[in-house]
Parts: C-alpha cells; sequence; structure tokens
C-alpha cells in the first residue's frame, strides 16, 4: 500500500490560525489535503505541532462529520485495490518551529513503519490539489519502481515530483529507500536539499492541474 505524509505542523501566522484549521470551499485544508491522498493513500500520517490538540480534535470532529454524511464513501469503495479502510495517524512533531524538514522527517519516520510501497508527501497549504493527480502520480511511481525486481526496488532511492508548466510542485512521491535516506538525514537545509542529497534518480510528471503549485497563505489564496 502506499502512505501519504500531510505536512499540518507550522504556527502560520500570516493565517492568524494553522493553515490545518483554515476553511476553504466549506472545508478544512487538512481535510481538502487528506482526502486528496486518500485517493491513492490507505493511511495518512498526519504531523501536527503548533496548537497540536486543537488541531487534532477539530480535525477529528471535521472527518467524523464527513464520514457520517457519507461524503468519504467514495474514497473507501472508489478503488478495487484498496486492502483496508481510511486511515490517519496523528504524529506530533515537538520541533515544529525547526522547519518544515523536521516534520517530513517525523513523518516519514512513521510511514516506514507501514512497510510502504511508496510515500506520497504533501503539505497542508496545498489544499487544491486534485485527488486524480494523487492517484496518477501513485499510479506513475508504481509504474516506474515495477521496472526493477523486488530485491533492487527494495533499494532504489527514486523521487517523482509533479510539475506544470515548468515549475515543480507537490505532493512529492518517495520510493521507500529514498524516504528512509530523508529522515535520517541530519545535514539537510530543506526536504528539497534532503531529496537531492540522496536520490539516486528523480523523476517528473507533467500535469494541468495548477493545486500542485499553488500554496495558500490566506483563506482567499
Amino acid at each position: 500500500m502506499n502512505v501519504g505524509v500531510l505536512l499540518a505542523a507550522g504556527a502560520s501566522t500570516r493565517m492568524g490560525a494553522p493553515k490545518a484549521s483554515v476553511k476553504w470551499k466549506g472545508r478544512s485544508f487538512l481535510a481538502h489535503s487528506l482526502t486528496a491522498l486518500w485517493s491513492a493513500c490507505d493511511a495518512v500520517v498526519v504531523v501536527i505541532g503548533s496548537r497540536s490538540r486543537e488541531v487534532r480534535k477539530a480535525a477529528e470532529a471535521e472527518l467524523s462529520g464527513l464520514a457520517a454524511r457519507g461524503e468519504l464513501a467514495h474514497l473507501v469503495h472508489g478503488r478495487k485495490d484498496r486492502a483496508r479502510g481510511l486511515e490517519a495517524h496523528f504524529v506530533v512533531n515537538a520541533g515544529w518551529k525547526r522547519g518544515m524538514l523536521s516534520s517530513a522527517q517525523a513523518g516519514l519516520a512513521e510511514a516506514l513503519r507501514l512497510k510502504p510501497a511508496a510515500v506520497l508527501v504533501l503539505p497542508v497549504d496545498h489544499p487544491g490539489v486534485k485527488p486524480k493527480t494523487v492517484a496518477h502520480l501513485a499510479a506513475m511511481m508504481d509504474e516506474a519502481l515495477g521496472a526493477f525486481g523486488r530485491s533492487a526496488r527494495s533499494g532504489f532511492a527514486y523521487a517523482l515530483v509533479p510539475r506544470r508548466r515548468g515549475l515543480r510542485g507537490h505532493p512529492l512521491a518517495l520510493s521507500p529507500a529514498l524516504a528512509r535516506a530523508v529522515a535520517r538525514d541530519r545535514g539537510a537545509r530543506d526536504l528539497s536539499d534532503a531529496v537531492k542529497r540522496h536520490a539516486r534518480l528523480v523523476g517528473f510528471l507533467d500535469v494541468t492541474d495548477p493545486g500542485i503549485v499553488k500554496n495558500r497563505n490566506t483563506p482567499r489564496g
């Protein structure tokens, strides 16, 4: 199975509230991002930090409401290969003030415990990413890794990055080997640097989805 990592630990002073809880088109950024990742992932690790109890409580209440109204049913029944129900694993990054890389490393460490086929990493401030984009990215990652034998696949450090009009975006898809290397890196400046330091190969998937490059700093954008 694929595992998602949703980075939602920041304080977001420009928003005046954690981005995870900010509403856009009737749902929180967290709910939009989580449901997008669930389109290709059975489990998603949600990394929280600032006001973590508040963020988790609000997220669980919102998701329970969506489930009760049947608004998540298509994610459960829409994929024939889904091996289990939808899962959200909340992880608190006590060192969230150190930046996004620390949250990514906390999320990747937890994701790897679930023995993923691939890991998809998405910042919560990209709520406009379309589920079909995530599904396409995951399918291409599976196809790329499938070109290797079982033993070679498990050890190949590969990244797949969505791209629109020449601009790189999110989510970032990582092979387990690369996810493990990034999670252990203590010398990288940021997530992009960590990927560059350890990836043996980086591929790009050109998409038309503007959500991959649109990080929202206010509810209106």
